[in-house]
């Protein structure tokens, strides 16, 4: 019997408040910015890349550019992106 595969995309899964906080906490206490870049594209790709560029007011091609492997986006950028997402930080 053969089986076929295809690939797995985080995205797909991230169809609620409480999935995309544990993704992302889960992120955030790794501590590798790499890492968090990626699920932050996740979470924007779940959420919608166009309804994303007209809250941060990137263009859509910088949104991808900026959240893709290996981007090393401005820490202006990013907090642009974690708003436009609606996510909050807090120290504790």
């Amino acid at each position: 019997m053969s089986s076929t595969t295809s690939p797995w995309d985080a995205s797909e899964h991230l169809n609620s408040p409480e999935a995309i906080n544990e993704y992302l906490t889960a992120a955030l206490e790794d501590g590798n910015s790499d890492l968090l870049i990626a699920v932050l594209g996740d979470i924007a790709r779940a959420k919608g890349m166009t309804q994303l560029s007209k809250e941060t007011g990137l263009g859509r091609e910088s949104l991808y550019k900026a959240l893709s492997p290996g981007a090393k986006p401005r820490f202006d950028t990013v907090m642009r992106v974690m708003h436009g997402l609606g996510i909050h930080l807090a120290a504790h």
